[in-house]
């Protein structure tokens, strides 16, 4: 009888459990699959030669500069929102060179030799240059002489928060 009696109650024990049915959760996954994924902030290890193309060119002594974006998660997983990363770009200090005009740097009484060239990571003032929104971020075109100095790693001397 004991056999018996063990037998039923492990057949109890392997029933399934029902599983919760999460109606938002099922919906919000639904709507996530729906949506098409969010373009990357443009970086210069993401923008291609087609896309610096399209931008405009910088005229006489200006120089065209793809600011620093910040990351969107901290090395602990913390998140920032969408508004501080925003604020982040446009107050940033950093910036990429994508293209240079044809005057830049030519005065040798003013600058001696170039202080930058296409390639370089260049540090300005916070509010220097002209905005241009494009698609997935923005570009800033700057004087030559609003350069302030290069740097090798913006990470390195830039702190989001």
């Amino acid at each position: 009888m004991s056999k018996e009696t063990l037998s039923t109650s492990e057949t109890q024990t392997e029933k399934e459990v029902p599983k919760i049915k999460l109606g938002l959760q099922e919906k919000y996954e639904e709507e996530k699959k729906e949506q098409p994924p969010e373009p990357d902030p443009l970086h210069p290890d993401n923008i291609g030669t087609e896309t610096v193309d399209e931008l405009p060119e910088p005229s006489g002594y200006r120089i065209l500069v793809l600011p620093f974006t910040p990351k969107n998660k901290t090395k602990g997983g913390i998140l920032f929102s969408q508004e501080t990363l925003d604020k982040a770009r446009i107050a940033t200090t950093c910036g990429y060179v994508l293209k240079m005009g044809d005057l830049a740097y030519s005065d040798s009484e003013k600058f001696g030799k170039p202080w930058c060239k296409k390639g370089d990571w260049v540090i300005f003032a916070r509010y220097a240059g002209s905005r241009l929104p494009i698609e997935g971020g923005e570009v800033r075109i700057l004087n030559d002489d609003e350069v302030l100095g290069t740097i090798k790693d913006p990470e390195s001397i830039l702190h989001l928060i």
